[in-house]
């Protein structure tokens, strides 16, 4: 059985949590790269994690606070999976992922960090992209920053519209 581990995220879990909640201050910012949000559907957003298990890491989250899929419209619903297919092309083409890891954590039961705003993560893999380095060293190789992958992949989001 493969593991993606992921021990520098401890930071993450450990640190104080801001008010609020980031899915939905992020949109009301305006400032899109400043918040790492690359696209703005109707119902949802796509952003950027900031706390990444791989370049590349993305969510979707809809612009309504509900922690469940059940509360969401179909539209809204219609809207995540086509944009998880947009953003996993977009992911192949740019970054030339050969997989991913899409899903959501549902309750904090379900191993979701903020459980009151569902969301969606769309995680790009390689083949042999994990290795000893978090195990060993605690230490995740990030082969780029965040806003260069930003600035990666933001044009072909833009073309989204």
């Amino acid at each position: 059985m493969d593991k993606l581990w992921a021990p520098w995220r401890i930071d993450y879990i450990r640190s104080e949590k801001e008010e609020g909640c980031i899915f939905c201050d992020k949109p009301a910012n305006g400032d899109d790269r400043t918040m790492l949000i690359l696209y703005r559907g109707e119902y949802s957003f796509v952003l950027m994690n900031l706390y990444p298990y791989n370049n590349g890491h993305l969510m979707i989250a809809p612009y309504q606070h509900t922690g469940n899929t059940q509360e969401l419209s179909y539209s809204s619903r219609s809207e995540i999976m086509e944009l998880a297919d947009q953003t996993m092309t977009i992911q192949k083409n740019v970054m030339n992922a050969e997989g991913f890891n899409y899903g959501a954590n549902i309750g904090y039961s379900g191993g979701a960090g903020i459980a009151d705003h569902i969301h969606f993560h769309i995680v790009p893999r390689w083949a042999g992209d994990t290795n000893f380095m978090p195990v060993v060293g605690h230490t995740k190789v990030q082969v780029q920053g965040l806003r260069e992958t930003y600035d990666d992949l933001k044009p072909h989001f833009d073309k989204l519209r």
